[in-house]
């Protein structure tokens, strides 16, 4: 697992295992927040071993950005904890997250301890402000990947933890296109020196802005690669054709996911414009 500090008390980890997953911990005089855990048990309880036994301090605060497994299963390791997430992040855990992970401890012998802990304090419209030590923790709606996600700024260090919402490459299939990109174009009005992503390494003050363009203006070719691949007799051919780099992202994102996000996006944002299409012949 990687580890590196952000700004003062304010500390980022990575997966070594799963997709570059991302977690981080606000540390205050007297206990910390803990932002996601990881995928797997051994890396989320060497983030407690690290801020039990180097920081010196004690999770009082989970907060979840989204339902999905790799962000949430490790509440599990933290039964004193607070756990707080949007409202449908707790509906999701239900409806989902229960049935994801009873299949999972099938196939996966480590994940056989783990329960699904659902948030204590869920926030109706994502909203909401935690003050620990020194430093203000706002939180707010980042919805485009997920429909319950959510974002955490470090006020003073103008550090947002996003989430899912903001990756190497935007993911969609579970998610809203047009609300994606609204949160995006949001970003720009909040002066970030870096945004930590849900997957992939940090991005630097200098980096945000061209971060920020650079999915906006991926979330464009996808929608007219989409558009075109509708004019053609052979749309599932067309779309085969337009690789991630073609779209103007690199295929070794997340360790070489990408190429496999990016042929999901396609085929999400295909079918979204299909069925509208057919939609509108009905009217």
């Amino acid at each position: 697992m990687h580890r590196e500090r952000v700004s003062d008390n304010v500390y980022w980890f990575q997966s070594d295992v799963y997709a570059q997953v991302t977690a981080g911990v606000v540390v205050g005089p007297k206990w910390s927040v803990l932002i996601d855990t990881l995928a797997l048990p051994e890396e989320t309880l060497e983030i407690r071993d690290f801020v039990e036994r180097q920081l010196q301090t004690k999770i009082r605060y989970i907060i979840n950005t989204h339902y999905h497994a790799d962000h949430t299963w490790g509440n599990y390791f933290f039964p004193d904890a607070i756990v707080i997430a949007h409202k449908r992040c707790r509906e999701l855990l239900i409806e989902r997250g229960i049935p994801s992970l009873d299949d999972a401890k099938k196939q996966n012998p480590a994940l056989r301890q783990i329960e699904i802990v659902l948030p204590n304090i869920t926030l109706d419209d994502g909203r909401m402000n935690l003050r620990i030590g020194k430093k203000q923790l706002q939180i707010m709606p980042a919805p485009g990947h997920s429909e319950d996600g959510i974002a955490v700024l470090v006020t003073e260090d103008r550090v947002l933890f996003a989430g899912d919402a903001f990756m190497p490459i935007p993911y969609l299939p579970d998610g809203d296109i047009e609300a994606m990109r609204a949160f995006y174009e949001g970003l720009r009005e909040l002066t970030l020196e870096n945004i930590v992503q849900g997957h992939g390494d940090i991005i630097l003050r200098g980096e945000v802005e061209p971060s920020i363009e650079g999915n906006l203006e991926y979330l464009n070719i996808i929608m007219k690669a989409a558009r075109t691949a509708l004019r053609r007799r052979e749309p599932m051919e067309y779309l085969a054709k337009q690789d991630v780099e073609s779209c103007g992202k690199s295929r070794i994102f997340l360790g070489g996911l990408a190429q496999t996000l990016h042929e999901q996006n396609l085929k999400y944002v295909y079918d979204l414009l299909r069925k509208e299409a057919e939609l509108e012949k009905t009217i």
